[in-house]
């Protein structure tokens, strides 16, 4: 198991899970599970057993489904009632019958949340505090404390908030976590606070939300005042703003100030866990997110990409392969020769200055009408493949296409797409039908060429996005697509533009065929 001297603990199967839009099955939450025991957590919350039936499930599921290498499960749950022992309460008796080793109970330390909420005597809080945890280190279990709406409480009634700490240490909690439930908090005062709890004698952690965009920035801040124990979320996740980034505060720790947290190999497989986390969780992955977002190492602008060609170093905080992640090159018309040349080079092509020149003109001249490249590197490599070349190369030639678009006595919408093909000095005429226009082209291209080409039966169109380009009007505009297709091995993604959508459309379906087959090993005539 993880060093106990300084906890990593995710909670993004209870507190990520309150998202908005964010909905979990228990093979859901197990899944996570896994890939955070991957990442090398010291603690993984799990939920709330006895609150629902679904943590109650993950928690009976675990006990024979999750073999955790690293990490710790956790249940959470709360004090017990007031006015009742903890041993007859039936929440306390869920979170003693989990299975888990360690329980993180939710305690209030804000004197008007006891008033308001509980509805009890400061005192009978305390009680409560007091009693729950005994009891279940009398039963075997490590308790955790978290101090919900600590700092709020600080600052109403501070002699009060302090007191609750040291209740629940004397009790024997190993760690009282302190939560700033609201997000409100700024790092200056946020570490005043944390030094003063520190005084207590509680081992003191920290639990963040991001309401002010400084939960990564208050956690880094807290163990700077002396908490040994950070609470966080994968991505971010959590109710509102989110909670604290985990993956972007162990980065920081690890990276910046030499704590070792999680074996390297770990660390350098954080950006696969983060992805692999958004597929279970099916939220769209944030690609400027600290570390392992897909831009978090991009580069567009041509000064940047200068001083890259000389030392990377120059505009990059790390080594992108310290954290699983891979630096990138974005063309666009921002782009100078050392963002084209890098570029080339990043798809294995060395570019001679006259190439460089040219297609850094090409691509200029083609996102003054609309195109864009830093989302469509497929588009780009076939580009620069055809200034190489020096002419237009591909495996097949267009004679002719058209799509017709019925509306059936039924109601239905059935499009139709026939398409002319040359293509290893053969004419092909091919027709299909789909969905829609843009399904039904791509129909036609497949039966055209895959008795020439059956690798294209692997070829999949996964995304289709359409924007109405700046400065135009009506459904007369400019339209540009992009269409992000795959094999099964990768993905790419491929741009058209016009002012007929359909046309727009077909030149980018046209390269992301001409793509996949030069993936597939043919060269073009």
């Amino acid at each position: 198991m993880a060093d106990d001297r300084f906890h990593v603990y995710d909670t993004t199967l209870r507190d990520g899970a309150q998202q908005e839009g964010l909905n979990l099955t228990v093979a859901d939450k197990l899944a996570v599970a896994r890939h955070l025991d991957g990442l090398g957590v010291g603690f993984i919350e799990g939920g709330w057993p006895g609150a629902n039936p679904k943590d109650t499930d993950f928690f009976r599921r675990a006990q024979t489904e999750l073999d955790l290498k690293h990490a710790q499960l956790t249940a959470f749950g709360a004090t017990r009632r007031a006015g009742v022992k903890a041993a007859d309460d039936p929440l306390v008796a869920a979170l003693r019958e989990s299975g888990a080793p360690v329980v993180t109970l939710v305690a209030k330390s804000h004197d008007r949340h006891v008033d308001l909420a509980l509805r009890t005597t400061l005192e009978e809080n305390l009680a409560m505090i007091r009693d729950t945890v005994s009891h279940l280190r009398a039963e075997g279990q490590r308790v955790f404390l978290d101090a919900e709406h600590f700092f709020d409480g600080y600052r109403s009634n501070p002699a009060y908030a302090l007191e609750v700490l040291r209740t629940a240490a004397e009790a024997g909690a190993d760690v009282v976590a302190l939560c700033d439930t609201n997000g409100g908090m700024l790092p200056d005062e946020l570490a005043d606070i944390v030094h003063a709890a520190s005084q207590t004698g509680a081992r003191v952690g920290i639990h963040c939300h991001d309401d002010t965009g400084c939960a990564v920035a208050n956690t880094l801040a807290a163990v700077q005042a002396g908490a040994t124990h950070v609470q966080g979320c994968a991505n971010g996740y959590g109710e509102r703003s989110g909670n604290a980034n985990l993956f972007t505060v162990v980065a920081n720790l690890q990276l910046k100030r030499g704590f070792d947290l999680v074996p390297p190999p770990a660390l350098a497989d954080m950006t696969r866990i983060a992805h692999a986390i958004t597929e279970v969780t099916n939220v769209t992955p944030n690609s400027h997110a600290p570390y392992v977002g897909t831009s978090a190492f991009a580069h567009k602008a041509g000064l940047h990409a200068s001083a890259i060609k000389v030392d990377p170093n120059l505009y990059q905080h790390i080594d992108p392969a310290q954290v699983g992640n891979d630096m990138r090159m974005l063309v666009s018309d921002m782009a100078g020769r050392a963002s084209v040349e890098l570029k080339g080079r990043e798809l294995g092509y060395e570019l001679t200055p006259e190439h460089t020149k040219s297609l850094v003109e090409r691509v200029k001249d083609l996102e003054s009408q609309g195109f864009t490249f830093e989302a469509a590197d497929a588009s780009f490599e076939l580009l620069l493949r055809d200034t190489v070349q020096g002419e237009r190369r591909r495996h097949f030639e267009v004679e002719s296409w058209r799509v017709i678009v019925e509306r059936t006595k039924g109601g239905d919408l059935v499009s139709e797409a026939t398409v002319k093909l040359h293509a290893k000095g053969e004419r092909m005429v091919a027709t299909g039908e789909g969905n829609g226009p843009v399904n039904a082209l791509d129909r036609a291209v497949r039966l055209a060429l895959e008795q020439l080409y059956p690798e294209l039966a692997r070829l999949e169109l996964i995304d289709y996005k359409v924007r109405i380009l700046e400065g135009t009007h009506g459904t007369g505009a400019i339209t540009r697509v992009l269409i992000t297709s795959s094999d099964d091995t990768a993905e790419w993604a491929t741009v058209g533009v016009a002012e007929n959508i359909i046309d727009a459309s077909w030149q980018a379906l046209e390269q992301a065929v001409t793509y996949s087959l030069l993936r597939a090993g043919h060269e073009t005539g």
